[in-house]
């Protein structure tokens, strides 16, 4: 007989076992590089799918490292998951990369995971609560595309910019207070963000597209560009910020 978990607990387990796995293959030390990172990838995959089908038969799927099944869209209920965000971290020894669960319901992230396993710690829309404060002066920025309306908007601001891997390392890390954004764009989908924003917004924080529209989830195009996730007293003015910004350069 298989037990029952609740989405609460199944989200959160789902990210913690992933991370495990992650760890397991990591540390072994037999593999390394892109070697490494595809088998990573494709482990943590299997499981959370054969998880799923046991415990969520019912329910639609969307993953990275899935074919995507059209499916998914006649669904109330989609997992949204991507096992490694940030292979290239997790191939070289980094911490920045995370594990990312989330159910979307009609299109909204109802439970969310993120798991930043080489920290030990998984982060849940049911108990997540956002550091308040100072401000750190810092916004987090992607290492391959930091966008130019971020650097603007840190120069207005009078803050530093630093960069990162995963978006849900980037994430978390404004959760935590060690950032007081995390600005994207040009180029992300679904799986990078759905689980990164059930847990902030369920923390408090503002989350949004760059033009301030909400973010909806299992689109038939599941191309997400960008992104902001900030402290919510912060977020009128860096709204302003970029709608200045793309009404002077056409683009962000």
């Amino acid at each position: 007989m298989t037990a029952h978990f609740d989405d609460a607990t199944l989200t959160h387990r789902l990210a913690q076992g992933t991370g495990e796995i992650l760890k397991g293959v990591r540390n072994v030390g037999v593999l390394r590089g892109r070697e490494l990172g595809d088998a990573g990838d494709d482990l943590a995959q299997n499981w959370i799918a054969r998880v799923l089908e046991q415990h969520r038969p019912d329910d639609g799927f969307l993953s990275e490292e899935a074919a995507d099944n059209p499916e998914r869209l006649g669904k109330d209920r989609v997992w949204i998951i991507d096992p490694l965000d940030g292979t290239k971290e997790f191939a070289t020894g980094r911490q920045d990369w995370a594990v990312h669960i989330a159910l979307v319901e009609q299109g909204i992230p109802t439970h969310a995971a993120v798991g930043l396993p080489d920290l030990g710690v998984v982060f849940h829309s049911s108990d997540a609560r956002a550091v308040t404060g100072p401000f750190s002066g810092k916004i987090a920025l992607s290492h391959n595309r930091p966008p130019e309306v971020a650097l603007h908007i840190a120069e207005k601001l009078g803050f530093e910019t630093q960069t990162m891997g995963s978006a849900g390392a980037k994430a978390m890390h404004v959760l935590l207070g060690d950032y007081d954004a995390y600005i994207h764009a040009g180029g992300q989908y679904e799986w990078d963000s759905a689980a990164p924003v059930g847990v902030c917004k369920a923390a408090g924080l503002h989350c949004s597209r760059l033009d301030g529209s909400e973010l909806r989830y299992n689109n038939k195009d599941t191309y997400l560009p960008d992104i902001l996730i900030c402290r919510p007293e912060l977020a009128e003015e860096i709204l302003s910020l970029i709608a200045a910004f793309r009404e002077e350069h056409g683009s962000y």
